[in-house]
């Protein structure tokens, strides 16, 4: 048998036939235990009440095996999957962008906005940008960002200290657990 035959067959769901343990322990439909049996007498159970054999833990011993619609079955953990897709919050990446000899006013609607973000649960990257010759000024733009740190101790947290990338020194905050 080629490998990509047998690649495919454990890809596909552990139902009815492709069940091929000696002994499997049986849930009927309502949840009672039928004991341990045969995988063909389970099955012969399973299509006497028009429904499908689902393994459901191949861990166990003996293997766990239930008497379900496969079709419902199915439809049900894509819900639940698509469920737990919508709920989960990705942390994206947003910036704030300054310069070093930003003004009172424009730094406090900086840190507001960054305040915003970590509150949202999203990681704030706090950027300085260097023109020119202000680029020896570096250790101003530190004393910002460490300052802007400071500021935002309360619902963040700094996970990427202030280091300079070409004409720009960034810093990277993370909102606090």
């Amino acid at each position: 048998m080629p490998v990509t035959e047998k690649k495919r067959n454990r890809d596909l769901p552990q139902i009815n036939e492709r069940i091929r343990f000696p002994k499997i322990r049986l849930i009927d439909t309502d949840g009672s235990q039928l004991g341990i049996v045969t995988p063909q007498e389970a099955l012969r159970m399973a299509e006497e009440k028009e429904l499908d054999l689902v393994l459901l833990s191949d861990k166990a011993d003996p293997p766990v095996c239930r008497i379900m619609d496969y079709g419902k079955f199915k439809f049900e953990q894509e819900k639940k999957a698509r469920e737990a897709r919508k709920k989960q919050h990705t942390a994206d990446v947003k910036e704030v962008k300054m310069r070093y000899k930003i003004e009172a006013h424009d730094y406090n609607v900086r840190v507001k906005q960054a305040e915003k973000f970590l509150r949202d649960g999203d990681k704030v990257k706090a950027t300085v940008m260097f023109r020119g010759r202000e680029i020896q000024h570096s250790d101003m733009a530190e004393e910002l960002l460490r300052r802007m740190a400071t500021d935002l101790d309360a619902v963040g947290e700094v996970q990427q200290y202030p280091k300079r990338e070409g004409r720009n020194m960034m810093m990277l905050i993370s909102p606090k657990k």
